[in-house]
């Protein structure tokens, strides 16, 4: 553990990495099946989130706006916007659920959406997301929350054999998908809160919906109270599972800050094992943990002759940082979007709040970069290696279907890593020797 600088020392940022708690809550509606996100703000904020995610995932992105302008924000306080996007959303696409969420424009007029709400008869859940303040991470865990205490149903019996899943923003369709198999395979149906793994996957649909197509369904998140297992991941998602298990004190939550590498695996195992009574994991979860074990040992020189700087949001670095501390790589400095408790925990020498200006200061100290697409102009114009995680990545295809997470996915995070390491100093060495 290193040194944490919590609070920034300059008054603004500068090439930002963090991205806004709207942009979160979006992604979270559309891990609803059938759900149409609808962004209370003004016309260009929506349009903003729509080319973002359209361009990461490579799909067509359903979301719609309120639309407020500066002349309907004084006249009405923008109720008469969300009522009539309501009937509007309503009569065309006639979705199973409206997902209403708020911009830094609305709250900062104080528009009561949760009393607009109450009066509109229509399936909807609403959240307060101003982008002033959180991020992305915590618009997605804000929306999550929301979905829970509005729609899911108290229970008092368990279903012995359901298990819930509440996945942090930064897991990828893929890693989602492969967490629920994980899960699955030690006997538990699961559903996953919000579900991206069957709707922003990359499935070829057989025609482009004007609704989110696949995730999770409404009746399932009514019904999701009677689950025996409730597994929460990244400490953003800690309140979802504490309203869920309000919904139903008999269920058993187990909570992981991150599911990275070969301690953390082992003991989700671990876990699963005590909840189960199994003698020992499936044949293919020990197969892939000697996997890992051999590629810690095929990777250990290249890391460990590599500083990292890892930038992100908070729950990705606790993954990415320990996957490579667990490896030999030496984190050299863990750059966040916004602050967390648990980033005194990272094992980097130093951890800090703040914006790519702040990780160009940092060039000397670290030889390649893990972050988002922003990342990669830095890396090459201070010629430094640089593996692309996170939103947004507009140069890269799939990155619905990456894993880096479990035994299986932690493998492919350290050979991705051990490569671009590798690259870069050979890419040194001939620069040398030209010299």
């Amino acid at each position: 553990m290193g040194e944490v600088n919590r609070k920034p020392v300059k008054p603004l940022q500068v090439n930002p990495i963090r991205l806004t708690q709207p942009l979160g809550a979006t992604l979270a509606f559309l891990g609803v099946d059938r759900c149409m996100p609808l962004m209370h703000g003004a016309q260009g904020c929506t349009s903003f989130a729509k080319v973002y995610f359209t361009r990461h995932f490579c799909e067509p992105i359903a979301i719609q706006t309120t639309a407020v302008t500066d002349v309907t924000a004084i006249l009405d306080g923008g109720d008469w916007n969300i009522a009539e996007s309501v009937r509007n959303i309503a009569g065309k696409s006639a979705p199973a659920l409206i997902g209403l969420y708020t911009t830094g424009l609305t709250e900062t007029k104080g528009d009561d959406i949760r009393g607009v709400a109450a009066r509109v008869d229509y399936p909807l859940v609403w959240v307060n997301t101003p982008d002033f303040e959180g991020g992305l991470e915590s618009g997605w865990a804000l929306a999550a929350k929301a979905l829970i205490e509005q729609l899911t149903e108290p229970a008092a019996a368990v279903d012995r054999r359901k298990a819930v899943l509440l996945p942090h923003v930064g897991m990828t369709p893929l890693e989602v998908e492969k967490t629920r198999a994980f899960l699955a395979a030690f006997g538990f149906d699961v559903l996953a809160l919000p579900d991206l793994s069957t709707s922003l996957d990359g499935h070829l649909g057989e025609k482009q919906s004007a609704l989110s197509s696949g995730g999770i369904s409404v009746a399932e998140i009514r019904a999701l109270a009677d689950a025996a297992l409730v597994v929460s991941v990244g400490a953003s998602m800690r309140p979802c599972a504490v309203a869920l298990h309000r919904k139903n004190p008999a269920a058993c939550h187990l909570h992981f800050e991150h599911l990275g590498g070969l301690a953390a695996t082992d003991l989700l195992t671990e876990q699963l094992l005590a909840e189960t009574g199994a003698a020992r994991p499936p044949a293919e979860i020990v197969r892939w943990r000697k996997r890992l074990q051999d590629a810690i040992l095929d990777c250990h020189f290249a890391l460990g002759q590599t500083r990292f700087l890892v930038a992100g949001e908070p729950d990705f670095l606790a993954c990415a940082c320990q996957l490579l501390h667990e490896a030999g790589g030496r984190v050299a400095a863990a750059v966040a979007t916004v602050d967390a408790p648990h980033l005194a925990e990272l094992p980097a020498g130093r951890v800090l709040v703040g914006d790519l200006e702040d990780v160009e200061a940092l060039r000397d100290d670290f030889d390649l970069i893990v972050g988002n697409g922003h990342v990669e102009a830095l890396a090459h114009h201070h010629h430094k290696g640089v593996v692309l995680r996170g939103f947004p990545d507009w140069e890269t295809l799939g990155n619905q279907l990456r894993n880096d997470l479990l035994y299986e996915g932690g493998a492919q995070f350290l050979f991705d890593v051990a490569n671009a390491a590798v690259r870069l100093a050979t890419h040194r060495s001939a620069l040398s020797t030209r010299d």
